[in-house]
């Protein structure tokens, strides 16, 4: 029996959940999810511009861990802009590291650990892998 897949911290859940090509509808096209923590690992990586090892770091994991998780999302990305699918951004097992943390919506830093929305705005901030807050 497999093992429960650890909960990866994350400084940031994205406000658009779908990305699309142009000019075709969602209904035709295929999707690829992409889970919150990859999205987090190429937000650190390719936008912030950490090394792997303070993005493990922030992140909560080991920095192989983190070279995996990197790796299977760069792939999904690849897949959909060369595929021409849609790309699906939800679930996965994290919770919300409250350091390093912005709303989506509004970019109010919070600081409450254990916070689920967002206390200006309410956005929807974590779900656990069965997407329950």
């Amino acid at each position: 029996m497999p093992r429960h897949r650890k909960r990866r911290r994350v400084g940031h859940v994205p406000m658009c959940s779908l990305f699309k090509p142009a000019g075709i509808p969602a209904y035709d096209l295929e999707e690829v999810v992409l889970r919150i923590e990859e999205m987090e690992a190429i937000r650190l990586k390719d936008l912030v511009g950490l090394d792997q090892e303070a993005c493990a770091e922030r992140m909560g994991v080991s920095r192989p861990t983190f070279q995996r998780i990197l790796v299977e999302a760069r792939r999904k990305v690849a897949e959909v802009l060369i595929e021409g699918k849609a790309l699906r951004i939800e679930g996965g097992a994290y919770h919300l590291d409250p350091e390093h943390l912005q709303c989506p919506r509004c970019q109010y830093s919070l600081i409450e650990r254990g916070s689920y929305r967002c206390p200006k705005c309410e956005q929807v901030l974590s779900t656990d892998e069965n997407g329950e807050p």
